[in-house]
């Protein structure tokens, strides 16, 4: 393809030559119709062939200054030198921006409701196009399948380099996933979706600007998870690796002179424990080491290929910077991003968070704003100077029971599907859709998959127990043997021990009506229950420590996600910031039977689909089939109840420009990110 491309530009400028004349000016495009083989989007020979013309390029007039701010960065190099050899070409949605501002965010904490601004500076190997549909180029600029999707291989952009001026190649995709993902001294053990049937990848870079995935079974999904996921498949080795001790046989020791332990201690404080990367910088871990780092020669954070990077960083929130070495331009030649800076604070309160917004103090915000707030905020928008659409989410509001409770009779009595089928048919969802979303959603059963993009889940199953029944609550709960033994009004456990529940949840992840509507229905068919509000940290915490009875977040996902991460079919269903339950169930698996739980037979029965899922091409009849399997089996164990599928605010300030509304409010997509914020610009 990219040799087609070189061809016709050659072909261009000796035609244009022949004609007696230089190349011309390229032309400044915008707007959504814009683009060249993929959508909003060209490749610069690609775009230079076009249009016969030779791109020049600008830069911010106060990158110098900005990069002085980042901690241990050298002096800057020309632009010519920052840019790649072969830019990324993005088409502005309405207008070629301009340059400076800072964007306002507002987050609940450190890794708290931080993704949607996460996913403005975000970048991975290839993107979504705001089609949703349409995978494209990003950091790879073309990739290519083997014919039965066992091997992936990305071609990288000549001259890529980090946010410290250092080559950006395909080694720094390699020791991402040997030495950071595989090391056991890093990740404990390495996420599903990293693998392949279970077992390691072979990654390989076959020359500095080409990378080949090599799988143990067909993964046709795996583009789909390099465009969406939010983990980055690449850490910067020339930094990183000099503390790593199976690279550098001195790791240690320049580890100690610097104040650290060993070399595995600076690796971590670096990069984290996992792949997310919205943990405390070493900023905030540890300033005094931080120093020690920039005083010998490195910088204070891990260099970045994303469009900001972190400055500053405290208990309150932190400050970003424009990256002088990001990869995109726009069609006028300018290096994106328009932005300046990223101000990003943290307020746990929601009716804090909601007077900022209603304040016009926000200038986007789509994570963590509850539809019941949806009223207050269109209310105001005129006099606040902002906008909020209204748009379908992925996932909706679920509920789930401690499969694996430390109490073994709530234990048991929660393993009892009739119990989990009683308390999901004891929900008034059309009281919740009414109270909580306004009439605006529609009552509906989890099924793992986003049933509203998913042709071949039927009716059947998306509204399987989801009538409101209290007689047949009853007629369950009394199989289940909860029955009022004391004649207090209030079921019990077998025992006649009290049954009582206690569901902590996070305004994060749900909405307090919501809650207070099912613990009310609950209450009303004898299971009494009650509520507490939490940190979404703590509720993350508690619920992996396995010390929660009930758990309440927002789950569902679009095929693809499912066909990349088979940990979402299985226990704990989830990651760390999401519902998870079977705790003890996911130990046994992953330990081989050593520790834990053994898990029930439909388990291992959904641990074959799963597996057959990611090995088949999204679309097909074979595919559609297995998926249909999946989502009736999801219903059937019910382990994940399901409450109303609605909608969810997205909020814009009006001086925020370039701005195309979501289509959805969805973590899957990771928020804006298919939506190009390179190009928001700030006016007054």
């Amino acid at each position: 393809m990219n040799k087609q491309f070189l061809a016709k530009s050659i072909a261009a400028g000796v035609a244009t030559f022949m004609a007696g004349g230089a190349l011309a000016a390229c032309p400044t495009l915008t707007g959504p119709e814009q683009g060249g083989q993929f959508p909003h989007v060209f490749e610069k020979d690609e775009f230079e062939a076009k249009h016969s013309c030779e791109m020049s390029f600008s830069e911010n007039p106060v990158i110098g200054q900005l990069n002085q701010r980042i901690a241990g960065n050298p002096g800057l190099a020309p632009l010519a030198e920052r840019l790649p050899a072969e830019p990324l070409v993005v088409v502005p949605y309405a207008e070629v921006g301009r340059y400076g501002g800072v964007l306002d965010g507002i987050s609940k904490a450190t890794e708290s409701g931080t993704s949607d601004l996460l996913s403005i500076r975000h970048v991975n190997l290839l993107r979504f196009s705001d089609d949703l549909s349409t995978v494209v180029p990003n950091v790879a600029k073309s990739w290519s399948w083997n014919d039965d999707y066992t091997e992936l291989t990305l071609e990288l952009r000549e001259g890529h380099k980090w946010s410290d001026g250092k080559p950006f190649t395909a080694e720094d995709i390699v020791f991402w996933y040997e030495n950071l993902v595989l090391d056991t001294h890093v990740i404990k053990e390495p996420k599903a979706r990293f693998l392949s049937a279970g077992k390691p990848m072979k990654v390989e870079a076959l020359d500095a600007a080409t990378v080949r995935f090599s799988l143990n079974v067909p993964k046709p999904g795996l583009t789909a998870m390099f465009a969406s996921d939010f983990a980055q498949p690449f850490q910067p080795k020339h930094l990183i690796g000099q503390f790593h001790p199976a690279l550098n046989p001195e790791a240690d020791k320049l580890a100690q002179s610097l104040g650290f332990e060993n070399g595995y201690e600076v690796v971590k404080f670096y990069y984290g424990q996992s792949d997310w990367k919205d943990v405390p910088t070493p900023i905030l871990k540890d300033a005094e080491k931080a120093q020690k780092l920039v005083d010998a020669g490195f910088t204070a954070t891990a260099p970045t290929l994303e469009s900001h990077i972190v400055v500053e960083d405290t208990l309150e929130g932190r400050r970003l910077v424009a990256n002088p070495y990001f990869f995109q331009v726009d069609t006028a030649g300018n290096q994106l991003p328009y932005i300046n800076e990223i101000n990003e604070v943290y307020i746990g309160d929601e009716d804090i968070q909601s007077a900022k917004m209603i304040a016009g103090e926000i200038d986007y915000k789509t994570q963590a704003v509850n539809l019941t707030s949806a009223p207050v905020l269109l209310e105001n928008s005129e006099q606040g100077g902002y906008d909020v659409a209204l748009r379908p989410t992925i996932g909706m509001t679920t509920f789930a029971f401690n499969l694996t409770d430390k109490d073994s009779e709530r234990r048991a009595v929660f393993n009892d599907v009739n119990f989990r089928r009683a308390m999901s048919v004891a929900i008034d969802r059309a009281q919740i859709n009414e109270v909580a979303y306004f009439g605006l959603g529609k009552p509906a059963q989890y099924t793992a998959f986003d049933a509203d993009t998913a042709p071949f889940i039927t009716e059947a199953v998306k509204t399987a127990w989801t009538e409101h029944d209290v007689a047949k609550a009853a007629q369950l709960l009394d199989q289940a043997g909860v029955v009022d033994k004391d004649g207090d009004g209030m079921r019990d456990l077998p025992s006649g021990k009290k049954l009582e529940l206690n569901i902590q949840y996070s305004t994060q992840g749900v909405a307090t009506k919501v809650v207070e509507i099912v613990a009310n229905n609950w209450t009303q068919v004898g299971v009494k229950t009650s509520l507490k509000e939490v940190t979404s940290d703590e509720y993350r915490n508690a619920q992996s420590a396995n010390d929660l009875s009930v758990m309440v977040w927002n789950m569902g996902s679009p095929q693809f996600t499912l066909a990349t991460d088979p940990a979402w079919l299985l226990p704990p269903y989830g990651t760390f910031f999401d519902l998870r339950t079977g705790m003890e169930w996911a130990q046994y698996l992953s330990t081989e039977g050593k520790e834990g739980t053994q898990p029930p037979q439909t388990v291992y029965d959904m641990k074959a689909l799963a597996e057959q899922f990611g090995t088949l091409e999204l679309g097909s009849d074979e595919s559609q089939k297995v998926g249909l399997e999946i989502a009736k089996r999801t219903v059937d164990d019910l382990f994940i109840i399901g409450t109303v599928k609605a909608v969810s605010p997205i909020y814009r300030n009006n001086k925020l420009n370039n701005f195309n509304v979501q289509k959805t409010a969805s973590y899957d997509y990771y928020w804006s990110y298919p939506y190009q914020p390179k190009q928001w610009f700030l006016s007054e």
